[in-house]
Protein backbone atom coordinates (compact mmCIF):
# COMPACT_ATOMS: atom_id res chain seq x y z
CA UNK A 1 0.00 0.00 0.00
CA UNK A 2 1.63 3.26 -1.13
CA UNK A 3 1.17 6.17 1.24
CA UNK A 4 0.09 9.38 -0.50
CA UNK A 5 2.92 11.89 -0.46
CA UNK A 6 2.53 14.80 1.93
CA UNK A 7 3.65 18.09 0.36
CA UNK A 8 6.30 19.87 2.47
CA UNK A 9 5.16 23.13 4.07
CA UNK A 10 7.07 25.95 2.36
CA UNK A 11 9.78 27.74 4.36
CA UNK A 12 10.77 31.32 3.67
CA UNK A 13 14.41 31.76 2.72
CA UNK A 14 16.20 35.11 2.86
CA UNK A 15 17.24 34.68 -0.76
CA UNK A 16 13.57 34.71 -1.85
CA UNK A 17 11.76 37.76 -3.16
CA UNK A 18 8.24 38.31 -1.84
CA UNK A 19 6.64 37.30 -5.19
CA UNK A 20 8.72 34.07 -5.11
CA UNK A 21 7.60 33.39 -1.54
CA UNK A 22 3.92 33.95 -2.45
CA UNK A 23 4.37 31.64 -5.43
CA UNK A 24 5.81 28.94 -3.13
CA UNK A 25 2.75 29.27 -0.84
CA UNK A 26 0.35 29.07 -3.78
CA UNK A 27 2.19 26.05 -5.21
CA UNK A 28 1.85 24.33 -1.82
CA UNK A 29 -1.90 25.01 -1.75
CA UNK A 30 -2.27 23.63 -5.28
CA UNK A 31 -0.43 20.48 -4.15
CA UNK A 32 -3.05 20.03 -1.43
CA UNK A 33 -5.60 20.23 -4.30
CA UNK A 34 -9.07 21.68 -4.47
CA UNK A 35 -11.68 19.79 -2.46
CA UNK A 36 -14.26 18.43 -4.95
CA UNK A 37 -15.68 15.83 -2.53
CA UNK A 38 -18.64 17.84 -1.24
CA UNK A 39 -17.41 17.23 2.33
CA UNK A 40 -15.81 20.10 4.21
CA UNK A 41 -12.77 18.64 6.00
CA UNK A 42 -12.10 21.66 8.25
CA UNK A 43 -14.72 23.75 10.01
CA UNK A 44 -13.99 27.45 9.61
CA UNK A 45 -16.16 29.75 11.71
CA UNK A 46 -15.54 33.28 10.51
CA UNK A 47 -16.34 34.78 13.92
CA UNK A 48 -13.58 32.82 15.71
CA UNK A 49 -10.54 34.69 17.04
CA UNK A 50 -7.50 34.70 14.77
CA UNK A 51 -5.59 32.46 17.23
CA UNK A 52 -8.19 29.68 16.86
CA UNK A 53 -8.19 29.94 13.06
CA UNK A 54 -4.38 29.69 13.05
CA UNK A 55 -4.67 26.42 15.00
CA UNK A 56 -6.99 25.13 12.26
CA UNK A 57 -4.41 26.21 9.65
CA UNK A 58 -1.73 24.19 11.50
CA UNK A 59 -4.07 21.22 11.39
CA UNK A 60 -4.41 21.68 7.60
CA UNK A 61 -0.63 21.44 7.18
CA UNK A 62 -0.57 18.27 9.30
CA UNK A 63 -3.53 16.56 7.59
CA UNK A 64 -2.66 17.59 3.99
CA UNK A 65 -6.28 17.19 2.88
CA UNK A 66 -7.85 19.00 -0.10
CA UNK A 67 -9.17 22.49 0.69
CA UNK A 68 -11.73 25.00 -0.58
CA UNK A 69 -11.58 28.78 -0.89
CA UNK A 70 -12.26 29.66 2.76
CA UNK A 71 -9.64 27.23 4.08
CA UNK A 72 -7.15 28.61 1.55
CA UNK A 73 -7.63 32.14 2.94
CA UNK A 74 -6.93 30.94 6.50
CA UNK A 75 -3.94 28.87 5.35
CA UNK A 76 -2.60 31.83 3.33
CA UNK A 77 -2.77 34.05 6.42
CA UNK A 78 -0.98 31.41 8.50
CA UNK A 79 1.84 30.93 5.98
CA UNK A 80 2.45 34.68 5.47
CA UNK A 81 2.39 35.55 9.18
CA UNK A 82 6.13 36.11 9.49
CA UNK A 83 6.26 38.76 6.76
CA UNK A 84 5.28 42.18 8.14
CA UNK A 85 5.81 43.83 4.73
CA UNK A 86 3.02 41.63 3.31
CA UNK A 87 -0.46 42.93 4.18
CA UNK A 88 -3.29 40.40 3.91
CA UNK A 89 -7.05 41.08 3.68
CA UNK A 90 -10.10 39.02 2.62
CA UNK A 91 -11.94 39.74 -0.65
CA UNK A 92 -15.38 38.12 -1.04
CA UNK A 93 -17.49 37.86 -4.17
CA UNK A 94 -21.20 37.16 -4.61
CA UNK A 95 -22.00 36.20 -8.20
CA UNK A 96 -25.07 35.18 -10.17
CA UNK A 97 -25.20 32.46 -12.79
CA UNK A 98 -28.13 30.59 -14.31
CA UNK A 99 -30.61 31.57 -11.59
CA UNK A 100 -28.29 30.76 -8.68
CA UNK A 101 -26.04 32.82 -6.40
CA UNK A 102 -22.49 31.75 -5.61
CA UNK A 103 -20.00 32.87 -2.97
CA UNK A 104 -16.22 32.89 -3.19
CA UNK A 105 -13.39 34.37 -1.14
CA UNK A 106 -9.68 34.97 -1.80
CA UNK A 107 -6.86 36.48 0.24
CA UNK A 108 -5.91 39.91 -1.07
CA UNK A 109 -2.21 40.78 -0.78
CA UNK A 110 -0.61 44.23 -0.68
CA UNK A 111 3.18 44.63 -0.72
CA UNK A 112 5.61 47.25 -2.04
CA UNK A 113 2.86 49.28 -3.70
CA UNK A 114 1.36 46.33 -5.60
CA UNK A 115 -1.71 44.14 -5.15
CA UNK A 116 -2.23 40.42 -5.81
CA UNK A 117 -3.99 37.45 -4.23
CA UNK A 118 -3.71 33.89 -2.94
CA UNK A 119 -6.53 31.35 -2.95
CA UNK A 120 -8.17 28.20 -4.25
CA UNK A 121 -10.96 27.71 -6.77
CA UNK A 122 -12.23 25.22 -9.32
CA UNK A 123 -11.18 27.85 -11.88
CA UNK A 124 -7.48 28.68 -12.25
CA UNK A 125 -8.16 32.38 -12.89
CA UNK A 126 -10.37 32.87 -9.82
CA UNK A 127 -7.71 32.24 -7.16
CA UNK A 128 -4.14 33.55 -7.16
CA UNK A 129 -3.20 36.72 -9.01
CA UNK A 130 0.41 37.93 -9.34
CA UNK A 131 1.64 40.84 -7.22
CA UNK A 132 1.55 43.23 -10.19
CA UNK A 133 -1.65 45.29 -9.86
CA UNK A 134 -1.06 48.98 -9.19
CA UNK A 135 -4.44 49.56 -7.52
CA UNK A 136 -6.98 47.54 -5.56
CA UNK A 137 -9.61 48.32 -8.21
CA UNK A 138 -7.35 46.92 -10.96
CA UNK A 139 -7.22 43.65 -9.00
CA UNK A 140 -10.99 43.55 -8.40
CA UNK A 141 -11.77 44.32 -12.06
CA UNK A 142 -9.39 41.53 -13.09
CA UNK A 143 -11.50 39.10 -11.02
CA UNK A 144 -14.70 40.56 -12.49
CA UNK A 145 -13.36 40.04 -16.03
CA UNK A 146 -12.36 36.46 -15.14
CA UNK A 147 -15.89 35.78 -13.86
CA UNK A 148 -17.35 37.03 -17.16
CA UNK A 149 -15.57 34.20 -18.99
CA UNK A 150 -17.79 31.78 -17.05
CA UNK A 151 -20.92 33.92 -17.59
CA UNK A 152 -21.03 34.85 -13.90
CA UNK A 153 -22.11 38.42 -13.12
CA UNK A 154 -20.56 39.87 -9.97
CA UNK A 155 -23.28 41.26 -7.69
CA UNK A 156 -21.36 42.20 -4.55
CA UNK A 157 -17.76 42.62 -3.52
CA UNK A 158 -16.79 42.71 0.17
CA UNK A 159 -13.36 43.83 1.32
CA UNK A 160 -12.08 43.17 4.83
CA UNK A 161 -9.34 44.85 6.85
CA UNK A 162 -5.65 43.96 7.02
CA UNK A 163 -5.25 40.84 9.17
CA UNK A 164 -2.84 41.34 12.11
CA UNK A 165 0.48 39.46 11.94
CA UNK A 166 0.05 38.39 15.56
CA UNK A 167 -0.98 34.70 15.36
CA UNK A 168 -2.10 34.65 19.02
CA UNK A 169 -4.50 37.57 18.56
CA UNK A 170 -7.98 37.14 20.05
CA UNK A 171 -9.31 39.58 17.49
CA UNK A 172 -11.54 38.04 14.80
CA UNK A 173 -10.85 38.73 11.12
CA UNK A 174 -12.82 41.70 9.79
CA UNK A 175 -14.35 40.13 6.66
CA UNK A 176 -16.52 42.92 5.27
CA UNK A 177 -15.51 46.44 6.19
CA UNK A 178 -16.52 47.65 2.71
CA UNK A 179 -19.56 46.18 0.90
CA UNK A 180 -20.16 47.28 -2.70
CA UNK A 181 -23.26 46.44 -4.74
CA UNK A 182 -21.16 46.47 -7.89
CA UNK A 183 -23.97 45.33 -10.19
CA UNK A 184 -25.77 48.62 -9.47
CA UNK A 185 -22.70 50.86 -9.82
CA UNK A 186 -20.69 52.28 -12.72
CA UNK A 187 -17.06 51.11 -12.87
CA UNK A 188 -15.82 54.65 -12.23
CA UNK A 189 -17.89 54.75 -9.03
CA UNK A 190 -16.62 51.32 -7.93
CA UNK A 191 -13.03 52.44 -8.61
CA UNK A 192 -13.51 55.61 -6.56
CA UNK A 193 -14.92 53.68 -3.56
CA UNK A 194 -12.19 51.03 -3.72
CA UNK A 195 -9.37 53.55 -4.02
CA UNK A 196 -10.62 55.61 -1.08
CA UNK A 197 -10.88 52.43 1.00
CA UNK A 198 -7.42 51.21 -0.11
CA UNK A 199 -5.90 54.56 0.79
CA UNK A 200 -7.47 54.48 4.26
CA UNK A 201 -6.23 50.90 4.72
CA UNK A 202 -2.67 51.83 3.77
CA UNK A 203 -2.77 54.75 6.21
CA UNK A 204 -4.17 52.36 8.86
CA UNK A 205 -7.08 54.75 9.48
CA UNK A 206 -9.65 51.95 9.54
CA UNK A 207 -9.93 50.02 12.77
CA UNK A 208 -11.65 46.67 13.35
CA UNK A 209 -15.06 47.32 14.78
CA UNK A 210 -15.75 43.67 15.74
CA UNK A 211 -19.37 43.31 16.92
CA UNK A 212 -20.21 46.82 15.79
CA UNK A 213 -19.79 46.00 12.11
CA UNK A 214 -22.11 43.00 12.41
CA UNK A 215 -24.77 45.21 13.97
CA UNK A 216 -24.21 47.79 11.24
CA UNK A 217 -24.60 45.14 8.54
CA UNK A 218 -27.84 43.90 10.06
CA UNK A 219 -29.25 47.38 10.40
CA UNK A 220 -28.61 47.88 6.68
CA UNK A 221 -30.75 44.83 5.97
CA UNK A 222 -28.02 42.43 4.89
CA UNK A 223 -29.28 38.87 4.59
CA UNK A 224 -26.05 37.02 5.42
CA UNK A 225 -26.03 37.12 9.19
CA UNK A 226 -23.23 35.21 10.95
CA UNK A 227 -25.79 32.88 12.55
CA UNK A 228 -27.06 31.73 9.18
CA UNK A 229 -23.51 31.26 7.98
CA UNK A 230 -22.76 28.92 10.89
CA UNK A 231 -25.98 26.98 10.38
CA UNK A 232 -24.90 25.81 6.93
CA UNK A 233 -21.18 24.94 6.94
CA UNK A 234 -21.42 23.20 3.56
CA UNK A 235 -22.54 26.38 1.75
CA UNK A 236 -19.16 28.00 1.18
CA UNK A 237 -18.15 28.30 -2.47
CA UNK A 238 -21.36 27.39 -4.27
CA UNK A 239 -24.28 28.10 -2.03
CA UNK A 240 -27.66 28.43 -3.62
CA UNK A 241 -29.14 31.63 -2.31
CA UNK A 242 -32.80 31.55 -1.37
CA UNK A 243 -33.35 35.29 -1.49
Amino acid sequence: CIQPSVPPVPNYKLSMSIPEWLQAIQTYMKMLQYNHTGTQFFEIRKTRPLSGLMETAKEMTRESLPIKCLEAVILGIYLTNGQPSVERFPISFKTHFSGNYFHHVVLGIYCNGRYGSLGMSRRSDLMDKPLTYRTLSDLIFEFEDSYKKYLHSVKKVKIGLYVPHEPHSFQPIEWKQLVLNVSKMMRAEVRKELEKFARDMRMKILKPSSGHSLMKERSRGKSLSPHRRQASPQRRTCRRDKS
